[in-house]
């Protein structure tokens, strides 16, 4: 006879956070605000992308971005040279922003004077994907160093993500990277993901991604 209770403290929690994302998702609607949710492993490139990101939207969006962060800002610090709005966000430990979370970094950062926000997540291809933040869309960096096979060990991340930038493609010379084997393990996991291949260094690839944005934003506000 077992004398203990088994909750299904996941399932629960899991269930609240998406129901706060729905809720968050409509705020974001109503409030003509379009969130995207960057997710990649440390030192893709996330903060360089975004760089790039940010100079070729500039002048057509009120942009302002939220740097997630165990510690540290120094990638807000980097951001906010940009000119663009921008507030770092310290998650104490945790490796993921949930909605609840999503949520006060928006009210802290203020959505009233912002047509684009982004959220540049957790460095972690494991936490984050589990984890709904109420953004519009998501979107994932590989970069070229860490191997054409990572759709196959982190599959969640793959499966969620609206858009796939693979990253430093100027060095595939020097690295085993397969870019169409890669291709083809992330569609196979996920048949609509959109894949750039890009140089956020040198800017190679980010129009693409630049006008992929510019269409899901006018869509979102339609």
């Amino acid at each position: 006879m077992e004398g203990y209770r088994v909750l299904e403290i996941k399932q629960s929690v899991f269930e609240n956070n998406d129901r706060e994302a729905d809720r968050l998702r409509e705020q974001l609607k109503q409030e003509k605000t379009f969130l995207l949710n960057l997710m990649s492993s440390p030192g893709s490139g996330k903060t360089t992308t975004l760089k790039a990101t940010i100079a070729a939207l500039k002048d057509e969006f009120r942009i302002g971005v939220m740097e997630a962060d165990i510690d540290s800002d120094v990638d807000a610090a980097t951001i906010e040279k940009t000119g663009a709005k921008v507030i770092q966000l310290h998650t104490g430990g945790m490796c993921h922003l949930d909605a609840g979370m999503t949520r006060q970094g928006l009210l802290g950062l203020g959505t009233a004077d912002i047509d684009f926000a982004i959220l540049e997540n957790i460095g972690n291809l494991v936490c984050p994907a589990e984890f709904d933040t109420g953004a519009v869309k998501n979107a994932m960096i590989l970069s070229v160093p860490e191997g054409h096979d990572k759709p196959l060990k982190y599959p969640l991340m793959f499966s969620i993500c609206d858009v796939l930038l693979i990253n430093k493609i100027d060095v595939l010379p020097y690295f085993d990277f397969d870019i169409e084997a890669c291709k083809k393990y992330v569609l196979r996991l996920n048949p609509n993901m959109k894949i750039i291949p890009i140089c956020a260094r040198t800017g190679e690839g980010i129009e693409e991604f630049a006008q992929w944005l510019r269409e899901q934003i006018k869509a979102w506000n339609s």
